[in-house]
């Protein structure tokens, strides 16, 4: 029944990439080690990307803490 229920997207999606073989040749989802391969300045240029990153995120959260909430 739930078969029936998906559009042609659905179905599309489901039968393209919920195939075991399918999963198989893509490999598993993985970011250890993702800028294996480049570099030495491309790898530190990333690092140093990450880092801003996540300093911009922690500086977000601690403005969104201090502004008074209005209920």
């Amino acid at each position: 029944m739930a078969e029936n229920k998906r559009g042609r997207f659905g179905r599309l999606w489901h039968d393209t990439f919920h195939d075991w073989f399918f999963r198989s040749l893509i490999g598993p989802a993985q970011t250890s080690n993702a800028v294996h391969g480049a570099d030495r300045f491309a790898r530190e240029q990333w690092k140093r990307d990450l880092a801003e990153r996540k300093r911009f995120t922690r500086e977000q959260r601690e403005r969104a803490r201090q502004r008074p909430r209005t209920n």
